[in-house]
């Protein structure tokens, strides 16, 4: 820039519109619109809502087209991406699952950093009607609420997060600081290195053996039930509780696989035995057939019953739910 143009925007600022008082002289006070725009901050309390409303209906299809890329279509992570979904009582393992449920301990965190940075790369594009009923499916997705409930700057303060009481005030400049900051001593050395921790912890070093396999170790082979009727009324539920599988697995006529394995015939199957697709190797290592108990024991936590699947799903949590998903798998047989 010249040093005439750069005299000419002094100039300007100097000179146009209505001085701000002040030594300089230079700008305006801010529009209420334009403080408005950039204003977005939540307190717990829910002061700073913008007026608006959305449910957890309305939120699942928002969240898959906005959201699951990153998040999954259960709030539960893709690869590196984070977890919103699941982690509870695992705050005080050694590699604990930190996600809106677990840990989170405040909702207008929650609706402030969506509302302010998501989606990623289009930030600040989704109505505060989108944000409520984005926020209202996460919460659903950690059994927070209800299928049915939704969030509204009316019903924010109803809902608490479960880690809300177990943050305490940063206390350290007080109590620690002065004893990180002292001399260090070095003396009384140890004189050799031990390893007193695997990598695995971190899931960065493959584990051929040795206890953790042993965890894995699926129970016993039981027969499969003997075939009864179907109850078709059962079975009309679990095709409603089945729309949380599609995303991944497929039914019925021409079904093929996908994420997961195409599902046709699952009751009664051997385990790991649809062609073509490639099981962990978790699930590979399994023997026995899928009866009745184990799919009620898996869809249960199925990272708990087959450690180290692949399957990003947290689970059902309603057993009725469980029953009917498994009597509309046996439709399929």
């Amino acid at each position: 820039m010249s040093k005439f143009l750069e005299l000419a925007l002094v100039a300007v600022l100097m000179t146009g519109g209505a001085a701000a008082a002040g030594p300089l002289g230079l700008g305006r006070a801010a529009l209420p619109e334009e403080v408005a725009a950039w204003d977005h901050d939540i307190s717990p309390d829910g002061t700073g809502l913008p007026v608006g409303a959305g449910d957890v209906a309305t939120g699942e299809p928002l969240f898959e087209a906005h959201c699951a890329a990153c998040h999954g279509s259960f709030a539960e992570g893709v690869g590196n991406w984070p977890k919103l979904a699941g982690g509870e009582g695992t705050l005080a393992d050694a590699d604990p699952v930190k996600t809106v449920g677990s840990y989170w301990p405040y909702l207008s965190t929650l609706y402030d950093y969506v509302h302010r940075s998501m989606p990623f790369g289009q930030a600040q594009t989704l109505s505060d009607d989108e944000v409520y009923a984005i926020v209202a499916y996460i919460l659903h997705s950690n059994d927070l609420v209800d299928e049915d409930f939704e969030l509204s700057n009316e019903t924010f303060g109803t809902v608490e997060m479960p880690n809300r009481d177990n943050f305490i005030v940063d206390d350290r400049p007080r109590t620690e600081y002065a004893a990180w900051r002292g001399e260090p001593c070095m003396q009384a050395c140890k004189d050799a290195v031990r390893i007193t921790m695997k990598a695995t912890v971190l899931d960065v070093t493959p584990d051929h053996g040795g206890a953790a396999m042993a965890e894995a170790a699926p129970p016993d082979p039981v027969a499969p039930a003997a075939a009864d009727a179907v109850d078709a009324a059962l079975a009309a539920e679990g095709e409603k509780v089945f729309r949380k599988c599609k995303a991944c697995h497929q039914v019925g006529e021409g079904a093929g696989n996908r994420t997961g394995p195409a599902l046709n015939g699952i009751v009664g199957r051997d385990i790991g035995a649809v062609e073509g697709f490639r099981y962990s190797k978790p699930m590979e290592a399994m023997d026995g057939v899928w009866d009745s108990d184990r799919l009620h024991a898996f869809l249960a936590a199925p990272k708990s019953y087959v450690k180290g699947t692949r399957m990003s799903f947290a689970g059902l949590k309603a057993p009725g739910d469980i029953d009917a998903v498994v009597e509309y798998l046996r439709t399929f047989d």
